[in-house]
Formats: C-alpha cells, structure tokens, sequence
C-alpha cells in the first residue's frame, strides 16, 4: 500500500512538472521551422569532444569546454548562414589530471603560446533537410587550415527553464593533428583526430 500511494505521488509530480515545463511541446525537429536569428553559443551545454587511438589499444577521448561564439543562422536560406565559435584549450580534460596537464603542454598544444582554437565557417551546403556540411577555417596551434564537419540539427525552441529561445546542433568531422604542428608521439598515439560536437546556441534579441 505504500509502495503505491509513493507511485501515485511520483506519478502526480511528473505530471506536475511536464505541466509546468511542457518542453516537447515547444521542441521543433525540423530545421527549417527554427527561427532565424544571431545566436550565441551556451557554454553550459556545448561540448567539443575528442578522441585519438592510443597505442593501437583504444580510442581514448577527452573535452574542451567553456566554448564561446556565434551563430548568424537563416533558415530561409542555409547557405548564408554564418558560424564562428573560440575554444579556450586549457579548457581540455580527460579521465587524466596528469595528461590535462601533459596536453597543455609545449610538446602538445601549448596553451601558453597559443591560448585558443578557433573555427570561422567559410560555405554551408544542406545535404538533407536537417543535415548539412559546413567548411570553415580551423586556427589551431598557430596554424590555420580549411576543415569540414558534418552537421546534423537536433531541435529548436524555448527552454523551459530559462526561457531562452534555444536551437542545438550535433557536428563530427576529422582532423589530422600533425597538420596543425601537433606530432607528439605520432603514429604511436593516432593522428587522426575524430570530433564529436554538441552545439548549443541561444538567440539573442
């Protein structure tokens, strides 16, 4: 009996708090519905995640965070959509405090010399109605190259808890970390460096 009376109160807090926030009614899923706008990155929710091979054994990641930025998006017109995000590369961490520590580094990325990562979008082509393939100039490590991520978009609407108008974007992409000056321990530790991004953007105005 009072397993289901806790049931019942359990039942009716959920329902209380889904009244109160109904997040997925709010929620679009198709991205040609998200409104246009300047949107600036929310660094609570936006992860750059990362991963090498390590030693032929696994595949081990870690994470920037603290990313800042914006994002100028027209969903009337994709392709004149603008993206350009800094990155703060003390910001990195792994399952390692040593490494952390290792990472930022003269021998790695040196975030003395060279304190941030930048991507500025250069072209945006939809390949699908909520996927897209973004090229932009990545500057890492005092090096600026051309890079691709793939895009895919998640959802658009108000968060119910701040109230802010939000959209989210999923990216991955690949970058060759040797290009970028960054050869420590290459090809013993990979050189292919695989992306994992959750973006997240909250419109201003």
């Amino acid at each position: 009996m009072k397993l289901s009376m806790f049931s019942a109160s359990a039942m009716a807090l959920t329902l209380g708090l889904l009244a109160t926030h109904p997040a997925s009614a709010q929620v679009v899923t198709n991205a040609a519905q998200a409104e246009s706008g300047t949107y600036d990155v929310e660094p609570g929710h936006t992860q750059v995640d990362f991963s090498v091979l390590h030693f032929g054994f696994t595949n081990y990641s870690g994470v920037f965070s603290n990313v800042s930025g914006t994002l100028n998006l027209d969903t009337k017109n994709p392709a004149a959509s603008k993206l350009s995000v800094t990155i703060p590369v003390d910001s990195v961490q792994t399952t390692s405090s040593k490494l952390d520590e290792e990472l930022k580094g003269d021998q790695w990325f040196d975030s003395a010399k060279f304190p941030k990562a930048t991507f500025e979008s250069t072209s945006v082509h939809l390949t699908g109605h909520n996927e897209a393939v973004v090229t932009g100039n990545l500057t890492l490590h005092g090096v600026t190259k051309p890079e691709t991520l793939k895009v895919r978009f998640i959802g658009a609407g108000v968060n119910p808890m701040d109230k802010k108008y939000t959209t989210g974007f999923e990216a991955t992409g690949t970058i060759k970390r040797s290009d970028f000056g960054v050869k420590m321990y290459v090809p013993y530790v990979g050189d292919d460096v695989r992306l994992h991004i959750a973006g997240a953007f909250e419109r201003q105005g």
